[in-house]
């Protein structure tokens, strides 16, 4: 993604806020996992989403209509050894160059230049409460400007939540965004396919997940979304299933809920199917139910429909297709307002995508559900779990877990599913998995 992707989320950003005013963000910073030893780094997505800048340790400053320049950025020094041993970064001169701040500064001089930048400021826009220390260094720093009043020095008087704005940004994604997510969604179908194909009973559910993870790592993607779940038989009932550490038994199904990032966007897949590669009849007809549910909630997915929409409809065919084969009795609206179906539906239909997998963005505006619009990407994501300790239905149906989750993109006509290349069809999986 080029500079100019990130200089126009400046502008709009800017633009939202209006003169007089100033933004702060700061860096993630490293995280020791143990010892000596650091967790690989991952950059804030709301501090890399308007700098671009992957490095820990830093700050970045946005003062529309500053003269010398709206966009201050605070971070480390080019240390040689440090490069040495650590590999390239920025250093000041690279943050102007390469970065396209308009100035940048050491962070260790930040609490001397940062008051004032404040100085005559109306509002701070920050993310308010998420970031202890500087919460606290910001409320410092107004403190100080505050006792130079006698000098004709005016703190700002307004905190303001920078994630109002920004968030809001980040719900419709450009052009180039979209490219970075079809690029993500085509990788992990690709490991999805790759998963299907190796998968076979006596396997470890880890050495399934370990097909995924070449996969898109040969394909130069090399960060997974989240962590992920590889569920064989009762272990899918368990919703964030992560151990994968168990044996893949012959007549189970395997669900898998795994996706990877590219440039920093996120792709969420899940996929069920059967370890020997064929669906038994029960299988088959939870399956279907849920496929049905799927295809039904993508179908209400346009603008103009609220959010909630989906989630209804899939209740609504899940509740039904449960009396038709008898895992409910009663009335289906009956069923639905008393909720009896939460006890094998129990999650919502799905969540926003974009840099983080449940990605940031109102739900509701003013209490009513939001209505969707073209450029928001979400999930669609039914599924029915039957604990293996249900005895209230048949044995035929206990311990299967079945979840279908697809990337929906809102467009002007309609929506485009993002993963529409990875099979999901029962014949399709089964021709899929008899080629090895």
């Amino acid at each position: 993604m080029n500079q100019n992707e990130f200089k126009r989320r400046r502008k709009v950003l800017m633009q939202q806020m209006g003169p007089g005013n100033i933004a702060l963000i700061a860096s993630a910073s490293s995280q020791v996992r143990n010892r000596d030893v650091e967790f690989p780094f991952r950059q804030d997505s709301d501090f890399y989403y308007l700098t671009g800048f992957d490095e820990a340790d830093a700050l970045a400053v946005f003062i529309p209509g500053r003269e010398q320049g709206e966009y201050i950025l605070f971070c480390q020094e080019f240390d040689a050894k440090k490069a040495l041993w650590e590999g390239a970064h920025a250093g000041l001169e690279g943050a102007i160059a390469d970065y396209a701040a308009d100035d940048a500064f050491p962070i260790d001089d930040m609490g001397d230049i940062l008051p004032g930048l404040l100085e005559n400021k109306h509002k701070v826009y920050y993310p308010m409460g998420r970031d202890g220390e500087l919460d606290h260094q910001i409320l410092e720093w107004i403190n100080f400007l505050r006792k130079q009043s006698r000098n004709g020095v005016n703190a700002p008087g307004e905190l303001v939540s920078l994630e109002h704005i920004l968030h809001e940004m980040r719900l419709f994604k450009s052009s180039a965004e979209l490219n970075s997510m079809r690029k993500a969604a085509a990788v992990s179908c690709q490991a999805h396919v790759r998963a299907m194909k190796a998968c076979q009973p006596g396997w470890y559910e880890y050495q399934v997940e370990s097909e995924i993870i070449h996969e898109c790592m040969q394909q130069g993607l090399r960060a997974v979304a989240y962590p992920s779940i590889v569920a064989g038989g009762k272990n899918a009932c368990v919703l964030h299933y992560v151990e994968n550490k168990d044996k893949l038994k012959k007549g189970d199904l395997l669900l898998i809920d795994a996706g990877v990032e590219c440039d920093y966007y996120a792709s969420d897949i899940t996929r069920t199917f059967p370890v020997s590669g064929t669906f038994s009849p029960a299988q088959r007809k939870l399956y279907q139910l849920v496929l049905d549910a799927q295809y039904a909630a993508i179908a209400q997915i346009q603008p103009g429909i609220p959010w909630n929409k989906s989630h209804d409809v899939s209740v609504e065919v899940l509740t039904q297709g449960l009396v038709d084969l008898g895992l409910l009795q009663g009335e289906v609206s009956q069923l639905i307002q008393d909720e009896k179906y939460k006890q094998f539906y129990m999650h919502r239909i799905g969540h926003w995508l974009g840099m983080d997998v449940h990605d940031v963005g109102d739900y509701k505006v003013d209490d009513e559900w939001r209505i969707l619009e073209p450029g928001m990407v979400l999930t669609v994501e039914p599924g029915l779990y039957i604990p293996q300790d249900c005895t209230a239905v048949d044995a035929q149906w206990r311990g299967i877990g079945i979840r279908i989750e697809d990337d929906v993109l809102v467009t002007q006509q309609g929506h485009e599913v993002l993963t529409q290349s990875l099979v999901k069809e029962i014949d399709d999986i089964e021709n899929l998995m008899q080629v090895h």
